[in-house]
């Protein structure tokens, strides 16, 4: 599929501070996109605003709240006139055990992730059918394949997975296209989050390769950003990734045998695990979210 110029697009970015979606807004105001960003923390977004090339403006908005995101869309649509593009990025990850987990933690993990991702695309698709945009939904290698001490990540990838493909047949029509993009380990705030707690690092560092190795954030974004420049169905951060929807079918059984074995030679070592949201991220979400509704 051609590529499609960004110049004069308007993206809305959520997750926007940090990370993935920071280095996703930076690239896309260098190719003349005007940006959005939508996050939790203020002074962060401030500062990746004065980062871009194009105009742009930011937004604190908890991506789980349905009347602060509907806000959001109709100011960002008074702001720029339209909306071209909407990635549906935030998100937070806890590890460990699920029979020891922190149940706030784990149901935060799903209603960010999963919830969030349903909210923002609910808020921005009536002017996404306007302008005949592109929603990209950020999923994970953990929608491909299961993995133990990661339940609630896991299951909020594959539900953002199976989310953005019911949309895409809901939407197609109406002149909407629908991606999903999918990231192995790449090196973020959240994973050197995660990799802080021993038994995670390790039981990570035991993965097949390639997904045992941590991957440079650049060519990843960049890999995205071509994604959407091209409006995608399937982006893939990482070359190996598009491999493993050949083989999906067949991995939960081969990670329950080995993980089984992984799990046993850990079960020492569990008590000390990493309960809550992992990495800076998930410390800001935990101070900055909205009040349960």
């Amino acid at each position: 599929m051609s590529r499609r110029s960004l110049e004069g697009q308007v993206a809305v970015v959520t997750g926007a501070a940090r990370g993935v979606g920071e280095l996703l807004a930076r690239k896309l105001s260098a190719r003349g996109a005007r940006v959005a960003l939508v996050g939790l923390e203020p002074d962060e977004l401030k500062r990746v605003a004065g980062l871009l090339h194009t105009d742009c403006d930011h937004w604190h908005a908890d991506v789980t709240d349905h009347e602060a995101m509907a806000r959001v869309a109709q100011e960002v649509k008074e702001r720029f006139g339209k909306v071209d593009i909407v990635v549906a990025n935030a998100g937070v990850a806890a590890g460990g055990p699920f029979l020891d987990s922190d149940p706030v933690a784990w149901r935060r993990v799903i209603e960010v992730n999963l919830v969030g991702s349903a909210v923002t695309g609910r808020a921005f698709l009536p002017v996404l059918v306007e302008s005949r945009g592109y929603f990209l939904q950020i999923a994970s290698l953990a929608a491909l394949t299961p993995a133990p001490m990661m339940s609630a990540y896991c299951a909020s990838k594959s539900g953002v997975e199976a989310f953005a493909h019911s949309l895409r047949a809901e939407v197609g029509y109406r002149g909407v296209r629908v991606g999903v993009g999918y990231l192995s380990w790449t090196d973020t705030d959240m994973v050197r989050g995660a990799d802080q707690d021993e038994v995670m690092a390790e039981l990570r560092s035991r993965l097949p390769w390639p997904s045992n190795r941590t991957y440079p954030l650049g060519p990843a974004v960049d890999r995205i950003v071509a994604g959407i420049e091209r409006r995608s169905a399937h982006v893939y951060a990482q070359w190996w990734l598009r491999g493993m929807q050949s083989v999906r079918g067949y991995l939960p059984g081969l990670i329950a045998t080995v993980g089984q074995r992984e799990m046993r030679r850990f079960a020492p070592r569990l008590e000390g695990v990493t309960r809550g949201l992992v990495g800076a991220g998930g410390a800001a979400d935990e101070k900055g979210r909205a009040p349960r509704r």
